[in-house]
C-alpha cells in the first residue's frame, strides 16, 4: 500500500525540492504542482509532489498516520480519537465533515 506523506519544501532546485517530513529528508518532484516556495506543505506520494497543502491539511494528515503507526504497533486498544479531533468534535454536525460550511 502506498500512502502520501505531508513534507515541507526546505529548498526548490528546478523542478526537484529538497523536502522534510515525518523524520526524513528527501527529493521531491515537482513537476505536477510547480516550484513552491520554503516553507511550503506538499503531497509527497512516492517521490512525486501531487499537491500543495494548507498547514492544517498536513497536520490533519499526520495525525491519521501517527494514529496508523500506533496502530500498527500497539498491543492494546488505541485512543484514536486524539488522533482525528476534529471528526471527534462533540459540536459537529452528524454527517458533516471538518470545514464543511453550514
Amino acid at each position: 500500500m502506498c500512502i502520501g506523506i505531508p513534507m515541507q519544501v526546505i529548498e526548490q532546485r528546478d523542478l526537484m525540492a529538497l523536502c522534510r517530513g515525518r523524520g526524513r529528508e528527501e527529493m521531491v518532484n515537482t513537476m505536477l504542482i510547480g516550484p513552491q516556495e520554503p516553507g511550503t506543505w506538499i503531497l509527497n506520494f512516492i517521490g512525486s509532489a501531487r499537491e500543495v497543502l494548507s498547514e492544517a491539511e498536513a497536520k490533519q494528515t499526520n495525525d491519521a498516520l501517527d494514529a496508523l503507526e500506533q496502530i500498527m504497533n500497539s498491543d492494546g486498544e488505541v485512543d484514536v480519537d486524539t488522533y482525528f479531533a476534529d471528526l471527534a468534535d462533540p459540536n459537529r454536525k452528524p454527517g458533516s465533515f471538518p470545514g464543511d460550511q453550514g
